[in-house]
């Protein structure tokens, strides 16, 4: 059976926030910035305010990924509806009957 481009669209929607979200926590608890002088452990940047405002801690390859991660998904989400209302419109001509005489 076809897939669907919607159904794609949507697999890949669903796949690309799941992925986005599993590289960002990895990130944030791979960032080792400077420890805390009073308790001597580094925290990731999800519990630490103070280098959540400061990008230091992500390298520019992890930076790249998240931005080519979040496009792609931000792509699929348009494309989305476009495909479904596409889709839509291919099955209602494809079902038009036509009135009066047919077949002769």
């Amino acid at each position: 059976m076809k897939k669907r481009l919607s159904s794609i669209f949507r697999s890949m929607v669903i796949g690309g926030l799941v992925a986005t979200g599993v590289a960002r926590v990895l990130i944030l608890f791979t960032a080792s910035p400077v420890p805390d002088p009073a308790s001597g452990r580094t925290e990731p940047s999800l519990f630490a305010p103070v280098i959540s405002s400061n990008w230091d801690y992500i390298t520019p390859v992890q930076a790249w990924l998240l931005i080519v991660l979040l496009v792609v998904t931000l792509i699929c989400i348009a494309g989305w509806p476009i495909a479904a209302w596409l889709e839509r419109r291919a099955d209602a001509e494809a079902n038009r009957r036509v009135f009066g005489r047919q077949g002769r």
